[in-house]
């Protein structure tokens, strides 16, 4: 084979594979971390007290790691599972809504405080990693009104008859209790036994605050913390992954130019 045509074969097969990388990292899957459920890896260092619907036995989760996920989220009322660190057992799904009001801490779950000596802890809510407003789980009115009394706070409540407890676990979105979560109305009650208007409690987060947990810096890994003065929890989770578009830049650029200097050599050539 002469010089000339090993040049060309050498060009052609040369512009043929940058096509095919273009091409590839086109086709490619991105990783992405799922923010859809916002799951977050939650290590408590004693037990918490949650509110209903749990499995039986449940109402107060021991100390160890467990994971939190959102079940539905089309409305305003969120529904929130607890899994055990494998997610292979669900203990618990909760009835919350979005509060910009909460203040988010260096934690990812806020307890109330100034609970008797000798309770556990009751879970208030909960921040996914990154964003500014939290999870504000609702309680039955009765427990409601005792935590606000004893923290001194408004707390969420609905006075939906929903079982506080459940012989299994809840798998389903379209379960009853799950639809009567949905509709339930939520009020809040103050300490001292009145009733409180929402609006004067839970703020909505503005769409232009709620930043993606990729945008903000990286959680630290679960890991048991001290209980001081609320039994405390870190989170883990993975960050969205890097834009495809630099890179697709500029290997389309490298096809163009290799299609342009083989035109030109084989003009030269000829």
């Amino acid at each position: 084979m002469c010089q000339k045509d090993q040049l060309m074969k050498f060009l052609h097969s040369a512009t043929m594979l940058t096509s095919l990388l273009v091409m590839g990292a086109f086709l490619a899957p991105v990783a992405n971390a799922d923010e859809s459920n916002k799951k977050t890896v939650i290590t408590f260092s004693g037990p918490v007290e949650i509110p209903g619907v749990h499995v039986a036995g449940w109402g107060v989760l021991p100390a160890g790691t467990y994971v939190f996920k959102i079940m539905d989220s089309q409305s305003d009322r969120h529904i929130v599972q607890i899994f055990n660190k494998e997610e292979t057992t669900i203990y618990a799904t909760i009835l919350a809504i979005p509060n910009y009001r909460l203040k988010a801490t260096d934690k990812t779950v806020m307890t109330f405080s100034e609970r008797p000596a000798g309770q556990p802890e009751a879970l208030r809510a909960w921040f996914y990693p990154g964003r500014n407003s939290g999870e504000e789980f609702v309680y039955p009115k009765s427990r409601a009104m005792e935590l606000a009394k004893a923290s001194n706070v408004p707390v969420l409540y609905t006075p939906a008859e929903l079982p506080a407890e459940m012989a299994e676990p809840i798998t389903s979105a379209d379960v009853p209790v799950v639809l009567e979560m949905k509709r339930a109305q939520i009020m809040a009650i103050r300490p001292t036994g009145e009733d409180a208007r929402l609006a004067d409690v839970v703020e909505a987060p503005p769409a232009d605050v709620e930043t993606p947990a990729a945008a903000a810096p990286a959680a630290p890994a679960a890991q048991p913390a001290t209980p001081s003065p609320a039994p405390a929890a870190e989170a883990d989770t993975l960050p969205n992954t890097a834009s495809w578009l630099p890179l697709l830049a500029v290997l389309g650029l490298l096809a163009l130019g290799g299609a342009a200097a083989l035109r030109a050599v084989e003009r030269h050539l000829s």
